[in-house]
């Protein structure tokens, strides 16, 4: 059992906040991803969120090959264990065809700023800031 001070999620799947035009916030779902360079909405949550997009097409490439997509300007939302929001503004991409991720996708652009820990027998995901440590004890 890991033990110390940090947030846990009740699924692998982590769920932040977006937030859109008008201050106005919608919470969506993210695979963790490890190997993913960077922070990756799918296209679904692009429609969703109605944000304009701040440059052309560009393409990006993963496991599944090359697609199109869109650069954002938003911020995410995180809740830290104590119920105070962490938020990350900046640049984000974008799918546009809808096959090409069929759920967004948080990279090593955010991840890398946390230790991360995956327990996935309790489907539990850590992100663990700075100040925080953590122990690993039998349970």
């Amino acid at each position: 059992m890991a033990s110390g001070e940090f947030a846990t999620m009740a699924r692998c799947d982590l769920c932040f906040a977006l937030r859109r035009r008008l201050g106005m916030e919608r919470g969506f779902l993210f695979l963790l991803d490890s190997g993913a360079d960077r922070t990756v909405f799918s296209a679904d949550i692009l429609h969703k969120l109605g944000i304009q997009p701040n440059e052309a097409s560009q393409d990006l490439q993963g496991v599944g090959g090359r697609a199109a997509s869109v650069v954002l300007a938003t911020s995410i939302r995180m809740i830290r264990e104590t119920g105070d929001p962490v938020i990350f503004t900046g640049e984000f991409a974008a799918f546009t065809d809808p096959k090409a991720l069929d759920m967004s996708v948080l990279g090593r652009d955010l991840t890398n700023l946390f230790a991360v820990i995956v327990v996935r027998p309790q489907d539990i995901v850590c992100l663990l800031g700075a100040k925080h440590r953590y122990s690993i004890v039998e349970a």
